[in-house]
């Protein structure tokens, strides 16, 4: 019995320096870095630079005769200097206007449900910024003033998506028509990143709403508002210049 016991403790220690060994292996394997002396550094900054000359290349043909060409083909309205870096992906059919100098940065996802407005309507005014992931969920109406910045992740729903009744949910009703309520964004606005406009808000001119804020309520003009629900915490005086 103690023979066979010192077999196994043997034959335990060899596997246990095997897979130690494996494992130190496979560490310095992981952790080999090139050595870069001059000239390979020298070659490896050229090849840098050759891929992002090549990648922002290919990026600015994609968008002159690709991005751009298709997503104006299902606007309403797009005014001059449009910028696209993705193409912004539209789900249902509605009316998209766009005005003068707008930059849509990044991939945007845009829902219409028209149950309740023969076309519901996104119509974004002049040189506004939009972020990469922000989505829009639209049944009536969601307009974007003059001069807004939307940062990346905002999500605007001018409608609840679904009923409140959880018995109206379970058989699968669409949301009352009461519970749809345009929003609007009047000049100057700036929404912070991931923030959530809600149903039937107006955010007045120059206000500012706060990175991850939940925003149920009207905002007046000229102040910040933060927090879930949204409240002001900072008026920012006439014309935001105090």
């Amino acid at each position: 019995m103690k023979l066979f016991e010192d077999f196994s403790k043997k034959v335990k220690n060899r596997e246990g320096r095997f897979y130690s060994g494996i494992k130190d292996i496979a560490l310095h394997i992981l952790n080999f870095r090139l050595p870069l002396f001059w000239p390979v550094s020298l070659l490896y900054k050229a090849l840098y630079f050759t891929h992002i000359f090549i990648r922002e290349t290919i990026i600015i043909i994609l968008k002159i005769f690709y991005f751009e060409p298709m997503f104006r083909s299902i606007c309403g309205r797009v005014g001059r200097n449009l910028r696209l870096n993705k193409l912004p992906y539209v789900v249902g059919d509605g009316i998209i206007g766009v005005g003068n100098d707008a930059y849509i940065s990044g991939r945007i996802s845009v829902g219409f449900n028209d149950k309740f407005a023969e076309k519901p309507q996104l119509i974004i005014g002049d040189n506004v910024f939009i972020g990469h992931l922000c989505s829009f969920s639209i049944a009536k109406r969601i307009e974007i003033g003059n001069h807004c910045y939307i940062s990346s992740s905002v999500k605007l729903f001018d409608n609840d998506g679904h009923p409140l009744c959880p018995l109206e949910r379970k058989e699968g009703k669409a949301v009352n028509i009461e519970d749809v309520k345009q929003i609007k964004l009047c000049d100057n606005v700036w929404i912070g990143v991931s923030s959530i406009i809600l149903k039937g808000v107006t955010i007045g001119e120059n206000s500012i709403v706060a990175a991850g804020s939940v925003v149920t309520k009207d905002v007046p003009a000229d102040c910040i508002v933060a927090g879930n629900p949204a409240s002001v915490v900072k008026c920012l005086g006439q014309n935001s210049g105090k």
